[in-house]
């Protein structure tokens, strides 16, 4: 009895000092020795289908994926278009309406059509892929599969073969046209039907076709004048005018290429009723592929082994060669060969499996920025002594983002042109204290709404120019918010004095509509609903999923939501476009959310939208600024300061607020990740030999009592 207890311990004790992975490692023994990249998501992404997906959790995704014509400079400043998959990135032909070509002299009123020709570089490969797999007749071998095919199949890595092809014009060329299918809904097809020539008409034949045929619809079959094929490598874009930031659409996946034996492949109806979908499995060309796709628990990228030659940049902006950031500089591309992102809904486990090295960066969540981050005399912010004996780094930028609280037009209380709806919603701007949400859930880290565009982007108004009159006044050229007094003044005016209606004496109750869980969240919500009752507003509060909310939202029944945009492009055009009228979300399927409409305010967006930068342009915008403040179909909103943190083995990391293809330049060393994992998660053995040693002890009168009975027997 003694010896086996002896043994236990050696044993245990044993095996504790031979194994170099922690007890608490969350992954495969020996996978953290690899490159491989360790990160999370929180909800699931709806669409990876490029020609549908528009939101930020999903490009996460479709950006490492897919390939569009065009990139962003990872390293220079300001931010710089570069080919992608293209010998150039492509001036545009002005043409007038006699389709004579126009010098760079002429007027923007003489511009009929822009043209963009655009060449890509020959023996670019897509991923393996079963849509590309033939047999030895060179057939398509996964094509009108039959029943019993389809019963072994129930996910896309159940296909035994796969394929590949050169990547060519056509295939850029059928996923524009796919912005026009209409059983896709894509969300810039109404925006980019006003540019593109021939895509609205595009649209009203294929619903024809769509109506007269099931099964897959062959695009190629249908011509379409603003995106036609010149030849193998090339194919040109027609717009209508002159539209300057067309190009940087050209950088995002809805202008990737997809080739037609996916859209043909995934058309099938067996595979569509098991979701074997484009919109579940992406093609792409780029430098990872989707490998698994469980949103229930963990998404996958793995390097695509057909990635074409792409290296590291030679050149950056002043300062990164001295940080360290050139070392990699000519080296081929990816340097991570896997990338695992796992399931966490709530932000503290997060935060904890960063602290043990299980998640190679982490964003700072407001329960845990006083451990992370220390404000300096200067009142500038600094990595916390705990965090920078761990290696940790912090970087810190200005996003160019804007997250808003925002009003459905549409509504019959709140919303519309009506002067009691926009004085009810220009109480609610004053009530909402945005700075001290700020300071509350941010830590600081933002910058108060006082207009559309944040900061950085043209056309952002600074000093008292900046500060909203109907929300703040101006104290010692300082913006102070309107007291509360005269935010109930207005909510008389609309005839719901101290929250009542004048006529019926019901309260005013006002749904908010989210997506948001977690103790986080829910005391943001606590927070807001003293807002309203400053007002006596009653906020009744309607979470639910965010597919659902998405649903809601594009019908149109929310009545207030909170929303964000990440800037697309580094224009002021890509933010205003989210209060033009035609672009809206209910009915229309664009990213006007709260579906406003203002006659004069689409006017001056449709003169500004096309300008170059300069007075003319600033001007314009100007009043669009004063006719939104006034409206206020957003009551509330802040530009964020982004802070992440990184460990000493995560390398490579510049913050880039324009790019979204960003995985593959990053870098990691696996040898110190596992190092250091080991020195922070040691186990406490102790406590289990103290636990032992008291039931050693508690059985020992029995074990003595024992062997005296055996010795008398």
């Amino acid at each position: 009895m003694y010896r086996s207890f002896a043994r236990l311990g050696l044993i245990f004790l044993f095996l504790n000092a031979c194994s170099n992975t922690p007890l608490n490692n969350p992954y495969p023994a020996g996978e953290g020795e690899k490159d491989v990249l360790y990160s999370s998501f929180s909800a699931r992404p709806k669409h990876l289908d490029p020609a549908q997906s528009y939101s930020s959790n999903e490009i996460i995704f479709t950006g490492q994926i897919y390939e569009p014509p065009f990139q962003y400079h990872y390293l220079k400043r300001p931010y710089t278009l570069i080919p992608l998959t293209t010998t150039e990135v492509p001036h545009p032909v002005y043409l007038n309406a006699q389709g004579e070509v126009l010098s760079e002299e002429d007027t923007l009123e003489a511009v009929a059509w822009s043209v963009y020709e655009i060449r890509i570089v020959p023996g670019i490969q897509y991923q393996p892929h079963p849509a590309f797999a033939v047999d030895p007749g060179g057939k398509p071998r996964y094509l009108n599969l039959s029943q019993e095919a389809l019963s072994q199949i129930d996910t896309l890595s159940d296909f035994k073969e796969t394929g590949s092809r050169e990547l060519i014009a056509e295939d850029y060329v059928y996923q524009i046209k796919r912005l026009g299918h209409p059983k896709i809904h894509s969300p810039i097809f109404g925006f980019m039907s006003e540019y593109i020539v021939g895509l609205h008409e595009l649209s009203q034949t294929l619903q024809s076709a769509v109506s007269e045929k099931t099964g897959f619809l062959d695009l190629r079959d249908f011509p379409l004048e603003g995106a036609e094929v010149v030849d193998r490598y090339t194919y040109r874009i027609k717009v209508k005018g002159k539209y300057p930031q067309f190009v940087y659409w050209l950088a995002m996946p809805f202008f990737a290429p997809v080739p037609y034996e996916a859209d043909q492949f995934y058309a099938q109806a067996g595979l569509v009723e098991k979701n074997i979908t484009l919109d579940w499995f992406p093609v792409g060309t780029g430098p990872y592929m989707l490998t698994v796709n469980n949103p229930n628990r963990q998404m996958v990228l793995e390097k695509n082994p057909h990635f074409h030659r792409e290296t590291y940049p030679r050149e950056g902006a002043p300062g990164d060669e001295a940080a360290g950031l050139l070392a990699d500089a000519g080296k081929p591309l990816p340097f991570i060969d896997k990338v695992i992102f796992s399931l966490e809904k709530e932000s503290l486990p997060v935060w904890n499996k960063f602290l043990q090295g299980y998640y190679d960066s982490s964003g700072i969540s407001s329960d845990s920025f006083d451990q992370a981050v220390r404000v300096t005399g200067n009142g500038d912010a600094a990595l916390s002594d705990e965090m920078a004996k761990q290696g940790i780094r912090l970087l810190t930028s200005a996003a160019a983002s804007t997250y808003y609280m925002a009003f459905n037009m549409l509504d019959a209380v709140v919303g519309g042109s009506s002067e009691s709806a926009r004085k009810i919603r220009q109480a609610i701007a004053i009530a909402i204290d945005q700075e001290e949400f700020i300071g509350i859930f941010q830590n600081g880290r933002g910058i108060a709404m006082q207009g559309p565009l944040p900061p950085g982007i043209f056309g952002y108004l600074e000093g008292e120019s900046g500060i909203n009159p109907y929300v703040y006044d101006v104290v010692n050229g300082q913006a102070r918010r309107k007291t509360i007094q005269e935010a109930r003044r207005l909510l008389t005016e609309a005839g719901y004095p101290e929250g009542r209606d004048a006529l019926t004496g019901k309260p005013l109750v006002i749904h908010f509509d989210t997506a948001g869980s977690g103790p986080e969240v829910k005391a943001q919500f606590d927070w807001m609903r003293k807002q309203f009752e400053k007002l006596q507003i009653q906020l009744v509060v309607r979470n639910t999923d965010y597919n659902r909310f998405q649903d809601k939202m594009l019908k149109g029944t929310a009545q207030m939501f909170q929303w964000g945009w990440n800037a697309d492009y580094p224009d002021p055009e890509n933010f205003l476009f989210l209060l033009y009228g035609p672009n809206a979300k209910a009915g229309k399927n664009g990213e006007n959310a709260s579906n406003y409409a203002n006659p004069r305010f689409d006017t001056l967006f449709e003169a500004m939208k096309n300008m170059e930068n300069g007075p003319e342009r600033q001007e314009i915008i100007n009043e669009m600024t004063e006719v939104f403040r006034y409206d206020a179909p957003w009551v509330s909103g802040f530009h964020p300061k982004q802070f992440g943190l990184y460990h000493a083995w995560y390398e490579n990391i510049k913050p880039n607020l324009m790019a979204n293809n960003t995985l593959k330049y990053t870098k990691v060393d696996p040898l110190l990740r596992t190092k250091n994992r080991a020195d922070w998660n040691k186990p406490r053995v102790w406590p289990l030999i103290v636990i032992a040693g008291l039931l050693f002890v508690g059985t020992l009168p029995a074990i003595m009592t024992y062997r005296k009975k055996e010795r008398e027997n």
